[in-house]
């Protein structure tokens, strides 16, 4: 069955409706504009959230255990935007630090960097299919709200090992789903937007993609991952017999 994609109708409020998308026509390698006549590019590039969508978020679960609490006394008392401008990098760890909770109370940030560092696994079967997506010589990237921390990620999971920390908001100064958060990527990738996968487990921010005309995948499992690529005329050449 094709991929289905959200297609915005403007009104005084949006209204969604799903229509059937063909698969990707545009895969395979094509010309690459004239600084790079000489190269090729396979399409279409994957842009990739990070947090439940590669790697599983600690803070539902692990953050409020740090700190002795639960998600609603937690969500209650920390800062109402301090973790935002975190990740935007307004602000460094220090800062976060003075500000993450309302009223100031100081708390152990190296504690909780190795609390963050301990979970930080990655999505069952998202790392294998990370290992076929770059076997096939597909393009990857990053497309994620996180701070600075994603360093940590990085040194304990080694994503670079198959896609690039490339679109960051703590290095973009923005976040999804700002729509100049995919403006961006699409200025720094040289493509147009149908030549990009979004994919993310934040609806969100795949309508946001969608609405800038982007394919976007709404991520739930690395098998429903590869189900939907295909969809989308990324066919993988695996030699694991769950996935033929």
């Amino acid at each position: 069955m094709a991929a289905q994609r959200l297609v915005w109708r403007l009104s005084s409020f949006p209204v969604a409706k799903v229509e059937q998308r063909p698969p990707f026509t545009g895969r395979g390698r094509i010309k690459m504009s004239a600084a790079n006549s000489h190269s090729t590019r396979k399409l279409p590039i994957l842009l990739f959230d990070i947090m439940d969508t590669i790697v599983r978020d600690p803070f539902y679960h692990h953050i409020p255990a740090f700190f002795g609490m639960s998600m609603d006394e937690l969500l209650e008392c920390k800062h109402p935007t301090a973790w935002v401008e975190f990740e935007k990098g307004l602000i460094n760890e220090v800062e976060l630090a003075q500000k993450f909770f309302k009223d100031g109370r100081p708390f152990d940030l190296e504690g909780l960097k190795s609390c963050m560092r301990s979970a930080y696994t990655y999505i069952e079967g998202v790392e294998e299919l990370l290992i076929d997506l770059k076997n096939d010589g597909y393009e990857m990237h990053t497309s994620t709200n996180y701070p600075i921390w994603y360093e940590i990620i990085e040194e304990k999971l080694k994503l670079s090992s198959y896609l690039s920390w490339t679109f960051c908001s703590c290095t973009m100064g923005k976040r999804k789903p700002d729509p100049d958060f995919y403006m961006d990527m699409l200025k720094h990738l040289k493509v147009g937007p149908t030549s990009c996968i979004f994919i993310d487990d934040r609806m969100k921010n795949v309508e946001a993609a969608l609405h800038a005309g982007f394919n976007g995948i709404h991520f739930k499992t690395a098998d429903s991952l590869r189900k939907d690529l295909s969809d989308l005329g990324v066919i993988l050449h695996t030699e694991n017999p769950n996935f033929s």
